[in-house]
């Protein structure tokens, strides 16, 4: 292809103070082997020098716009605000988080496979996380999966593949269809939007590495990890998609794996967070939305299990303790079914 005959991608960032890394991802997606694109930076009333960094890019390359909210909002409606404001001649759609960066073939190696397989609604791609490639486990002859088998497979404990949104390439009359493609607040809801959007077509995946995704101890999965809402979003997925794509064996199952698994995630808070009684409430109050009970029982049976792994592996426990606590700087790059346990 070339610019007259490719399609339209619309890349949006929305970012709350990211100066740290900003620079990076703009120059990440500015040196695109592929051309035809717009570029929509999204400001959530950043108190950095966001705004200042994205203005100057903006001087100097007409395809960047610049979006400042009047307000902050938070992460995931932040995303949508974004996806939004997306031209409405643009065939397809990527997010790059301000923390991350793609690598030049990006977009280039993403469109030609979604134009190739037009039951594509999604592309994924490995990434690299710090020193490791996640995202792994389909078969290298795969390229093109049925979504509600990825779906299905992801949700009874399979390889996790979709990656985060910087890993994906959404086709945009798909984003366009609602003002929340991200459904919900949780910073997790980019996965819960594969499971709603994939349901009725097919997944695509580039088998290379085609972006960088940045795990420091201010991103939303060190966050997530250290307040506990990683594995709660596992349990409102599996809850709120599994009657979709699971038989009711399947899904009861699942539903009493992801939550031990959740219950096991919290021990570590006994310690750091045990007088925060609003910090238990947040607890209680996610459950009962899912339509499930904060059960004392089980948090102290996940603590049996948690000391009798002491044992046998003290540095770990001790480590998860103190990335909760804020002890640590950074953690490992982890994502959804890499967290520590």
């Amino acid at each position: 292809m070339n610019r007259s005959t490719e399609p339209l991608v619309s890349v949006v960032t929305p970012v709350y103070n990211g100066a740290d890394f900003f620079v990076e991802c703009i120059d990440s997606i500015l040196t695109q082997t592929y051309q035809n694109f717009e570029y929509i930076i999204v400001n959530n009333c950043s108190t950095d020098r966001t705004l200042e960094i994205a203005l100057d890019y903006a001087k100097r390359d007409r395809r960047i716009q610049v979006h400042t909210n009047s307000e902050f909002v938070g992460v995931m409606e932040n995303h949508n605000i974004a996806l939004n404001l997306i031209s409405p001649q643009a065939k397809y759609c990527k997010v790059v988080c301000a923390d991350d960066f793609i690598f030049a073939e990006c977009l280039a190696k993403m469109v030609e496979l979604a134009e190739n397989n037009p039951s594509v609604t999604m592309v994924g791609s490995y990434s690299l996380a710090g020193k490791k490639v996640m995202h792994s486990g389909l078969e290298y002859e795969r390229r093109i999966v049925n979504g509600r088998e990825i779906c299905r497979a992801t949700l009874l404990g399979g390889p996790y593949v979709f990656g985060s949104p910087t890993t994906l390439l959404y086709r945009a009359d798909v984003v366009r269809k609602t003002k929340c493609f991200f459904p919900g607040s949780s910073p997790h809801s980019d996965t819960a939007a594969c499971y709603k959007w994939l349901e009725d077509s097919d997944f695509g995946f580039v088998h290379q590495v085609l972006s960088y995704t940045r795990i420091h101890a201010g991103s939303e999965t060190s966050r997530s990890i250290k307040v506990g809402t990683l594995h709660l979003s596992k349990v409102d997925d599996v809850a709120r998609f599994g009657p979709r794509y699971l038989d009711r064996v399947e899904l009861k199952c699942r539903l009493a794996q992801t939550t031990t698994e959740y219950y096991r995630a919290l021990v570590p808070s006994l310690f750091v967070q045990l007088r925060n009684r609003e910090f238990w409430q947040r607890q209680s109050d996610a459950l009962q939305e899912i339509g499930l009970r904060f059960s004392r029982v089980k948090l102290i049976k996940a603590l049996v299990v948690k000391a009798l792994r002491l044992l046998l592996d003290p540095r770990k426990v001790v480590r998860k303790i103190l990335v909760m606590s804020g002890r640590v700087e950074t953690t490992e790059a982890q994502y959804y079914d890499q967290a520590i346990s």
